[in-house]
Parts: C-alpha cells; sequence; structure tokens
C-alpha cells in the first residue's frame, strides 16, 4: 500500500507546530508527537487519561538517527536487521533525551520502525516520535483503526489516512532491556516476547 504525501506532509505539519496525531505504526495505531516537545507529551498522557510518570516508547527510523541518542558501542546494525518481528528496546544510557521521557531509572525504549508511514514521518521529522497505543489507559488496546474509541479521534489535532481501512490484527512489539556489565559485555533481557 502506498500512502498519500499530501497526508504525511500534514501529519508532519502538525507535529512541526507541537500538535498530537493518530497514526498508523508497525504494530498497533499510535497517538504521537514531536517526543521534544514537553507540552504535546503532556497532552498525550492527558488525552490517554494516563499517569505521566509511565515512559513512553520513541519511534526512530534508522540505526543513524538512534546513534544521536544511544551509545551503540558494541552493537552493530546486524542486530537491528535481524529482528523479525518489530522489536522495542529498553535502553539503560541515553544523551539528548529530555528529562521528561525517561522511566523513573533513566531508561528510554526505543523502537526502529520499518513501516513505511510512520518510519518516512520519522525520517522527515528529524526527532523521535512518540508512539503510544490508541486508547485510554486500562482499555484494551485497539487491534485496527475501526476498534479506536471515538474519544481518542476526537481529541488528537489529525488523523492520519493511510491504512485505515486495514483491518489485519498485528501483534504488540517485542521488548527487550539493553543491559551493559561493568566489563562491557552487552545482553538483552526479554521483558515481552
Amino acid at each position: 500500500m502506498n500512502y498519500a504525501s499530501d497526508d504525511l506532509n500534514t501529519a508532519l505539519s502538525v507535529l512541526q507546530q507541537g500538535g498530537v496525531i493518530l497514526y498508523p505504526t508497525d504494530t498497533v495505531w499510535g497517538i504521537g508527537c514531536d517526543a521534544t516537545n514537553e507540552a504535546a507529551v503532556r497532552r498525550v498522557f492527558r488525552i490517554k487519561q494516563r499517569d505521566d510518570s509511565k515512559a513512553l516508547i520513541l519511534l526512530l527510523d534508522s540505526s543513524d538517527s538512534l546513534r544521536q541518542y544511544v551509545p551503540l558501542d558494541g552493537l552493530s546494525d546486524n542486530i537491528f536487521a535481524g529482528f523479525i518481528r518489530p522489536t522495542t528496546i529498553i535502553y539503560p544510557k541515553v544523551r539528548n533525551v529530555p528529562a521528561f521521557l525517561k522511566a523513573e531509572d533513566g531508561s528510554v525504549a526505543i523502537r526502529l520502525t520499518k513501516e513505511p508511514f510512520s518510519h518516512d514521518l520519522c525520517a522527515a521529522l528529524q526527532r523521535p516520535l512518540v508512539s503510544t497505543s490508541a486508547n485510554i489507559s486500562g482499555q484494551p488496546t485497539p487491534q485496527c483503526f475501526g476498534q479506536i474509541d471515538p474519544q481518542i479521534l476526537g481529541a488528537v489535532d489529525y488523523v492520519c489516512r493511510y491504512r485505515q481501512d486495514d483491518t489485519a490484527h498485528v501483534q504488540p512489539s517485542t521488548i527487550l532491556r539493553l543491559n551493559n556489565d561493568d566489563e562491557g559485555s552487552i545482553s538483552f533481557i526479554t521483558i515481552r516476547p
């Protein structure tokens, strides 16, 4: 499926102006904003009616973008290419990330998206994009666009048109925690398979 360039351009413009969008990701539909805009991030928490002490996932387009935020010493691009399904990695050490995006332990969850629309949106924005499921906190995660609560649809500034008719059910991402020990060894702990 190809998306319309005006759909992407409108979403990008809304993000650049500090707005919040509803958009398709490589997993479920997401509520998103420019992750570096604190007011927009706080608004995402209000839309979801979620405690702002819970961290959000950030989407990026490439390992080159990831290097701006995470020291990737010892990790090769082959690791990221080898993931079969969408994989979110919780990084213990990050840089150039505002404190309001970090979990209580200072970590940040980041996923490199391969889905065409969200990938190109991240590349055009040139900053991390917030990605949190399009549901009120505590409610089931919508598996497709048609299941999204009208309250969510009415609370965002722009609803992307791409993939609204897609009814395929998708799985959430695998979640791994990256561990660096004192000797420089790197390992992953599976949080959600």
